[in-house]
């Protein structure tokens, strides 16, 4: 059973809805992007707005998407958004302890993970706070689904989404979540050596695979992490 570390006070779910507002507004404004994007690679309306809806994951949709635009099949669509999405293993694996419940249970809660919600519901100590988790990710999950909509609804209005700036806002989003975390010296070198390592292989490697191969940056951080905690336990 999942209990809130000593001297933690709990959050609501209110509190996670209100955490979540600034990531949603960017994520909101970059769904509006991915219907537009969808519409024109061929998709309906209500094509992408199933596939929001049903996927519920920005950086695997679009990467599907540019597949399919480009000719590929759907084969090679879902196998590069799955591995677009393998970073979400070791996100779960890390989140897993903090949730009650059996297995089942707990994968049923797993759902609710965005990245933004993730990172706003750790509390920096390995735990993670349940409540700001569905708060947030509930927040985000409504103003993804809203873009969608607008997007694939007004594509032939909105035209070119490069053009309203939507095209930085992906790499800025992850940019706020990496500042976020990183308030540690170990943290920031984990992330600038998971970075390297994604940059090393963007030329070469199949889409999502860098993001895959970078996570194993975070091993580095994590060996570090239970060498020390040993030597406190021994101290």
């Amino acid at each position: 059973m999942a209990v809130d570390p000593p001297g933690s006070q709990p959050s609501t779910f209110w509190d996670g809805v209100r955490a979540g507002v600034p990531f949603a507004i960017a994520g909101g404004m970059l769904s509006i992007s991915f219907g537009v994007v969808a519409q024109q690679a061929g998709f309906s309306a209500l094509e992408a707005i199933l596939m929001s809806l049903v996927v519920y994951a920005g950086s695997a949709q679009f990467t599907a998407v540019a597949i399919l635009a480009a000719g590929g099949g759907a084969a090679a669509a879902i196998s590069a958004a799955t591995l677009m999405n393998s970073r979400f293993l070791a996100m779960g694996a890390a989140l897993g302890p903090s949730l009650p419940g059996g297995p089942l249970k707990r994968a049923a809660q797993g759902q609710t993970v965005v990245d933004a919600s993730w990172a706003l519901a750790s509390r920096g100590d390995g735990t993670f706070d349940r409540s700001m988790l569905f708060g947030s990710s509930a927040m985000q999950f409504l103003t993804w689904q809203t873009g969608t909509v607008i997007g694939a609804l007004s594509a032939d209005l909105i035209g070119d989404p490069n053009r309203l700036g939507l095209d930085a806002l992906f790499p800025a989003f992850f940019l706020a979540l990496l500042m976020a975390e990183a308030r540690t010296g170990r943290a920031r070198a984990v992330a600038a050596l998971g970075g390297l390592i994604a940059l090393a292989l963007v030329p070469f490697a199949p889409a999502g695979v860098p993001v895959l191969v970078a996570g194993a940056a975070a091993l580095v951080g994590l060996t570090r992490s239970a060498r020390a905690d040993i030597a406190k336990a021994q101290s």
